[in-house]
């Protein structure tokens, strides 16, 4: 099965827990999109791989018209529920590949991609994809969880992430990212890093571990090395893992 048959299999089954999640619900992140986007109210925006809606619910407020998109149908079904619920009527909803975006040239000024990226196979597609459909100057924002710049702690974070959810394809390093945007004809304007804590019991629930694989993990996790462990602040109880620490950036972009 490939990756993206992956993801519409593991995400057309959590669909609603997204909707649901506090990290994705209630990220500091969310606010920090709306603020640097310095919106004017006229503005058409793409929110790729929306996922629960909570980026697309969040910009609707605020601009003219969002578009919504994502790879699996039980996650727009999702989406479209949440932000109807919520009184948005400006939210239009296409399943389509974030890689091969079902749009004309230049006809968005905001591209938005929160919490999605490590899922898609081919980043440069994705990358040009976003560059195709953004009109001239016009604005991406980017929000992803990154893996550390060590090689042995960006090793440890993306198997973690492997082992909980098999459509996982990779967390980048900050450097990749500024590199990849800057390769494919975008300036990079603001970057924020920020802390993410994870509670290991409903980081796995999201993906329906059941015992064996969330034990496997849990075992995976406390044989770390000991920089590791500092690095990702695991916290253990009675052999138990409470929570760890992740990372993620924003990166605000312009199309060249």
């Amino acid at each position: 099965m490939d990756i993206k048959k992956n993801v519409q299999k593991q995400f057309g089954r959590s669909a609603n827990s997204y909707v649901t999640s506090e990290i994705h619900q209630k990220g500091k992140d969310l606010q920090k999109l709306i603020e640097i986007a310095n919106l004017t109210g006229n503005e058409d925006v793409l929110d790729i791989a929306t996922g629960g809606g909570h980026t697309a619910n969040a910009f609707a407020h605020y601009v003219k018209h969002v578009t919504a998109v994502d790879l699996t149908a039980e996650m727009i079904k999702a989406a479209k529920g949440f932000i109807e619920d919520n009184g948005r009527t400006n939210v239009s909803f296409i399943q389509g590949d974030a890689e091969k975006l079902p749009f004309d040239h230049e006809c968005f000024d905001i591209v938005t991609c929160r919490i999605a990226p490590h899922h898609f196979p081919n980043i440069n597609k994705f990358i040009e994809s976003v560059h195709k459909v953004l009109k001239p100057g016009g604005m991406f924002l980017l929000d992803d969880n990154v893996s550390p710049e060590n090689d042995d702690q960006d090793q440890f974070y993306n198997k973690i992430e492997e082992k909980r959810d098999y459509s996982h394809y990779r967390a980048w390093k900050k450097t990749e990212w500024i590199r990849m945007l800057e390769e494919k004809g975008f300036n990079i304007e603001e970057m924020y890093r920020f802390e993410k804590t994870f509670q290991f019991d409903s980081w796995c629930n999201r993906m329906n571990l059941n015992a064996e694989e969330k034990n496997e993990l849990t075992e995976f996790m406390l044989h770390a090395s000991s920089d590791i462990k500092k690095k990702f602040q695991i916290e253990v109880i009675e052999n138990s893992i409470i929570s760890f620490k992740g990372e993620a950036i924003i990166l605000k972009a312009h199309k060249i």
